[in-house]
């Protein structure tokens, strides 16, 4: 089935670690940039992950009613339905949920997952994220462990982070300090606490520079040999090599070969929102430019309604943020390797 189960996501996470490429996480907030999403993945002739924010998934559940529950839900089915028309296979995932967000978004969606399985159903996500890094890091491994307890039982992935990504989103500022780069013991603690996939499968997303928000290349600083040193302490404490799947955050004006090499030390999953939210915009505002006077009604005309039609304008977005997800897995290599 194009949405992943649980078993396909194990496996289309460990082809990607086996063979240096990663997939990325994109993020959508309505049926259109979901469309976008799945189209890119399969002109690409990719698996990927389509992902909701807090935020995101607010708003898709309509703008008077703001449930995060809600608009994750509706997006969840609303993929699996669409989803059986493309031949690639997706993992739906929720982005950062910090501490004060547990409670009315990750935790309520995982009692739904738990349900759906012990019908014998599949989780209504394939991974969720528990973005712990605004708190220590001992509560943060502490919420970690309850949380992946939990994931557990619903045959579903968590993602936690440790050490602090830069910028903002959705309202989330995260500092530029020198916890912009994890460190060795950070990892070790996390191993220590959370096992290495005997307690339940989880993803790390592990800082070296990165920034949320849109960059010019070279204002980001980042170092990915931090990567590289993580997993060799890690691994050569419990004879593992690279023990983590690692998820790169905040990668918009990254280099290639910076996004290439942290790739190579175990890097699985890369959030790329910013940059699909401006291919999504830009030829928006090419039709509202190159059409103005029949989008809207100038000087008491009646306009033209086959531009001001939303179909018009939403088929050209669609179309380039899709394109921006096919550069996107040429980028990260998981172009023409899909499982179906």
């Amino acid at each position: 089935m194009p949405i992943a189960t649980p078993e396909v996501y194990a496996e289309m996470l460990d082809r990607a670690k086996a063979n240096e490429f990663a997939y990325p996480a994109i993020n959508v907030t309505s049926s259109q940039t979901l469309n976008a999403a799945l189209r890119g993945f399969a002109e690409a002739e990719s698996d990927g992950i389509i992902q909701v924010s807090t935020g995101g998934a607010e708003f898709l559940s309509g703008a008077s009613v703001k449930d995060m529950v809600t608009g994750a839900r509706a997006f969840a089915e609303y993929a699996r339905v669409v989803a059986e028309k493309y031949p690639v296979t997706v993992a739906l995932h929720t982005d950062h949920c910090p501490k004060d967000k547990l409670d009315k978004f990750v935790r309520p969606l995982l009692d739904i997952s738990l349900e759906r399985v012990s019908r014998g159903e599949d989780p209504l996500f394939q991974s969720h994220m528990w973005d712990g890094s605004a708190v220590p890091l001992d509560e943060n491994l502490e919420i970690a462990q309850e949380l992946l307890d939990k994931a557990a039982r619903a045959r579903i992935v968590l993602e936690a982070e440790i050490g602090v990504v830069g910028g903002e989103e959705d309202g989330v500022v995260g500092e530029m300090n020198e916890k912009l780069y994890t460190t060795v013991g950070d990892a070790l603690a996390t191993a220590e606490a959370m096992g290495l996939g005997e307690r339940g499968r989880y993803m790390l997303a592990a800082t070296f520079g990165n920034v949320h928000g849109v960059y010019k290349p070279g204002h980001v600083k980042l170092r990915p040999s931090v990567l590289k040193d993580i997993q060799e302490a890690v691994g050569a404490k419990y004879g593992k090599e690279k023990p983590f799947s690692l998820v790169f955050h905040g990668g918009s004006g990254s280099a290639l070969e910076e996004i290439q090499e942290a790739i190579s030390y175990g890097v699985v999953k890369m959030n790329i929102d910013t940059d699909t939210q401006y291919a999504f915009t830009r030829p928006i505002a090419d039709h509202m430019f190159r059409n103005y006077d029949g989008v809207l009604k100038v000087d008491g005309d009646v306009g033209d309604k086959k531009t001001y039609d939303p179909r018009s304008y939403g088929k050209a977005a669609e179309a380039g943020m899709a394109a921006r997800v096919v550069e996107a897995c040429r980028h990260l290599r998981s172009a023409g390797t899909k499982i179906s």
